[in-house]
């Protein structure tokens, strides 16, 4: 298959996943009955509840200080993704890095670590950064933006190479390779999957070189078709890309009882002004993500509801199938309260989207 030759996802059903509560909420950290709460605690119950429900994959952001504020507990994002390897049994688990925070052979030997721990569950999800607040703190250069991508460049480009336990030569701008070779290698596969975020012009241009699957914000639908296009008309060697998308879900039985929890959560967001103030005074303005959050009014992060799945529990459904016509593989979900909303799901909308999905080899 070319690189613009169509590429029908619809052939096998959607994968769901849940974002990890690392960022101990998605949605505002003051809801009444979701408070703020990044504990070990909390994300092991989380996940393995996850697990439990049928969900097949969770996503552990990479964040060293909270988006909420730096008073807020943050939990980190490797040690997390060792841990729940090492408790679940089925569950993917991907874990993001940002390549300005570990050189590419360290973060090589410890995907491959945890690959030997989840038995081959596990994959890494590439973000070149937008939070430049956070890198200062840390001590860590934060280059301009398509100087952030040259780099990143360079850095995934020796990962994936080391993912497949091969020993490594290279020499850039950036980075040094001189015949690492980690081991254990992965028991279960060539390498990990590498999954990447980023929506600007050199983001799409590194998916469609290096990586598996590209995770898309949420937003509208038209939009995500634009993309997808884009990216498969790129050129490339290799399987087609993948593709996922992000999403904040509020589903009722009723159209206007999804309505009235959407107006709900609108409210409550009022009561974020501090933290959002805060947040948007320490990010770097030029990110695609922060120009798309601007057009599209949402909650939770990482476009949230402006993917559109608000709706009756059938009217999401449909929605789900449409973005998955288009070509979205993976959907990796929020909610709020996040477990109790986290079961809706599982119960009313993942068995309507099955009904009409062909059954999975």
């Amino acid at each position: 298959m070319s690189s613009t030759d169509s590429f029908d996802v619809s052939e096998s059903a959607p994968r769901f996943g849940v974002w990890a509560l690392e960022e101990g909420a998605f949605g505002s950290p003051h809801h009444p009955e979701d408070p703020h709460d990044a504990s070990w605690e909390r994300i092991r119950a989380q996940v393995l509840l996850a697990e439990e429900l049928g969900f097949d994959s969770t996503l552990i952001a990479q964040l060293f200080i909270s988006p909420w504020g730096e008073e807020y507990d943050q939990g980190e994002a490797w040690s997390l993704a060792a841990a729940l390897a090492a408790l679940t049994s089925r569950i993917e688990i991907i874990a993001a890095i940002k390549p300005y925070a570990y050189p590419p052979a360290v973060a090589a030997k410890m995907a491959l670590q945890i690959e030997e721990i989840s038995k081959g569950r596990f994959a890494i999800n590439f973000v070149n950064g937008w939070f430049a607040t956070e890198a200062r703190r840390l001590g860590l250069e934060f280059y301009e933006h398509d100087q952030r991508y040259d780099y990143g460049r360079e850095w995934i480009t020796i990962v994936r190479e080391l993912l497949a336990g091969r020993p490594t030569r290279f020499e850039g701008r950036w980075f040094k390779a001189d015949d690492y070779q980690p081991r254990p290698a992965s028991r279960w596969r060539e390498r990990p999957t590498i999954y990447a975020g980023g929506e600007s012009p050199p983001a799409r241009a590194l998916v469609a070189d290096t990586c598996d699957t590209w995770f898309m914000n949420g937003q509208p639908i038209e939009r995500v078709a634009d993309l997808i296009a884009d990216v498969r008309a790129r050129p490339r060697v290799g399987p087609p890309v993948q593709f996922g998308l992000s999403a904040f879900v509020i589903a009722r039985e009723t159209e206007e009882e999804a309505e009235e929890a959407h107006r709900y959560a609108w409210e409550i967001n009022k009561s974020d002004a501090a933290e959002e103030a805060w947040l948007a005074q320490q990010v770097d303005a030029k990110v695609q993500m922060i120009q798309t959050y601007a057009k599209y009014p949402h909650i939770g992060s990482n476009g949230g509801t402006a993917a559109g799945l608000v709706g009756s529990y059938d009217v999401v459904a449909e929605r789900i199938r449409a973005f998955h016509e288009l070509g979205i593989e993976l959907f990796m979900l929020q909610f709020q309260p996040f477990e109790d909303e986290m079961r809706r799901f599982a119960e009313h909308v993942i068995p309507r989207v099955r009904r009409s999905s062909p059954v999975r080899a």
